[in-house]
């Protein structure tokens, strides 16, 4: 088996991974806040940890490897955006709102991240539906004397914590100097943060110990991750002895940097102080910390007031295929922060391409030869798998090509259709596929650039040829004669404007 090396964040050096249980690898990632469309950054950690969840199942079987990501849908925001909808006209009750919304862009989610070529994960929690697992660790925290109530609040004491601040490597008090917090009168510390709020009457709320209200935003996760990856494989009998000796443990956290604190550092806090006096002095809760940097577009960060903020459905809609957007990002490692730029993004379309026409009809091989797992395994290593498919590709080693990029995560050539191109002769076509002739409408454009060039007009004739090429043709001369080379999918519409 090979050995896998992982940068963890906690002890910031790249750790050789041991699992808790090979049987029962387990891992959990940061999922969306559903009230709108996934951006880029959004997108960045799912095939991440798309493909570390592909390579724990090479390594270690698919059937051994536990995968949860989450839906908040409850949080502030979803209820912002609910209202705007109210005052816009929709005459239905906040909370029905709510639903519809949450439901809505879940899908929409779904969509967008499978177009990615990600793998759905085998748990995806709504918030919602583990809320009295919530309230029963909030309870727990009260009880041992990690949290206080306040004015309808719970907030979790930061200073009952003596590690807090180990992961974003800060003592409290550097937080308190360096960061804006949430004042409040009724904080005992102002690093303290919320665990259960009051709710109004219209807004989601449900009942507990200190009235109606809802979850803090950093307790969802800790709750759902230990339902579903201790409580739950527990209750099963799924869990091997070397997992039972570390109660509430599971191997794998992942997530953007900009989750680092606080929120997952209030995760480990809280998880921890919950569970402290059913193991190791502090708890147990993850043992691997992995986080990915942030994304750019064009070299400046992602910003509406910039115009450069994309969401993975506004690039689908402008015709970047998912598999040249999840090559984009995986040709930056993941600790780096990605550039997303067209021209990157053309040249990854054009290798793919090649790359696609390479392997379709061949049977994959069975052994993943150009070691795709150990590139991986040095910390998810993309680049240099990479440009391992590269060498691959120039060897052409077709059957190891195919085999390596499903690794990666990408589909088969059979199942791909934009690859796929024709060339329009005077003469005929030649094509690659199942794809639309477009012969009355190219026909006489290459009639009209034979002319010109026959006439010497040749600055008339690389006029129209750039022309032509705008709309997505590619114009070239033959023995033969000319010839437009059309990708599979192109908008003949485009050629109107040049009659």
């Amino acid at each position: 088996m090979t050995e896998i090396r992982l940068h963890n964040s906690r002890t910031r050096r790249k750790d050789p991974f041991v699992p808790l249980d090979p049987q029962n690898v387990r891992m959990y990632v940061c999922g969306p806040t559903v009230y709108d469309r996934a951006h880029l950054g959004n997108a960045r950690p799912v095939v991440v940890f798309d493909v570390l969840y592909r390579l724990l199942r090479h390594e270690y079987g698919a059937d051994q490897v536990t995968y949860a990501r989450n839906f908040t849908d409850v949080d502030d925001k979803i209820n912002t955006r609910a209202r705007v909808l109210q005052e816009a006209g929709d005459k239905r009750p906040l909370n029905e709102i709510i639903r519809a919304l949450t439901d809505e862009t879940i899908d929409w989610y779904h969509a967008d991240m499978d177009a990615l070529g990600a793998l759905r994960p085998d748990h995806e929690p709504r918030a919602t539906e583990y809320i009295a697992q919530m309230v029963e660790m909030i309870e727990g925290l009260v009880a041992k004397g990690h949290a206080y109530a306040a004015e309808g609040h719970v907030l979790f004491d930061v200073r009952s914590y003596p590690d807090y601040g180990a992961l974003s490597g800060r003592s409290v008090d550097d937080m308190i100097a360096g960061a804006r917090v949430e004042v409040a009168p009724y904080k005992r510390d102002p690093m303290d943060f919320v665990l259960w709020k009051p709710s109004s009457a219209e807004e989601p709320g449900w009942d507990s110990p200190w009235g109606r209200g809802r979850p803090g935003w950093h307790i969802e996760c800790s709750a759902m991750a230990d339902d579903l990856l201790w409580q739950k494989p527990l209750a099963e009998g799924r869990l091997s002895a070397e997992a039972l000796a570390h109660p509430h443990g599971f191997d794998i956290h992942g997530g953007g940097i900009d989750l680092q604190f606080p929120h997952h550092e209030n995760e480990i806090a809280q998880s921890c102080c919950a569970h402290k006096h059913e193991g190791a002095a502090h708890g147990e809760f993850a043992r691997y910390w992995l986080h990915n940097e942030m994304v750019q577009v064009e070299g400046k960060k992602m910003s509406k007031s910039l115009g450069n903020f994309f969401t993975v459905r506004d690039l689908l809609d402008q015709g970047w295929p998912g598999e040249v957007i999840r090559f984009v990002m995986l040709s930056t490692h993941y600790r780096s922060p990605m550039d997303w730029t067209e021209e990157k993004a053309r040249e990854c379309k054009r290798t793919l391409s090649g790359w696609y026409n390479l392997t379709e009809g061949v049977k994959a091989s069975n052994i993943v030869d150009f070691s795709a797992s150990d590139v991986l395994a040095d910390d998810l290593n993309t680049p240099a798998a990479i440009a391992r498919l590269h060498e691959l590709a120039k060897a052409n080693k077709t059957a190891e090509l195919k085999s390596a990029m499903t690794l990666l995560g990408f589909p088969n050539s059979e199942n791909v259709q934009w690859f796929r191109e024709y060339h329009v002769t005077l003469s005929g076509t030649m094509s690659s596929g199942n794809t639309p002739l477009f012969l009355n409408e190219i026909v006489p454009f290459l009639e009209k650039w034979q002319s010109l060039r026959m006439e010497k007009n040749y600055e008339a004739a690389d006029a129209l040829k750039r022309a032509l090429e705008s709309t997505g043709l590619r114009v070239q001369n033959f023995q033969g004669g000319p010839s437009a080379r059309v990708p599979s999918d192109f908008d003949p519409s485009k050629l109107e404007a040049l009659k």
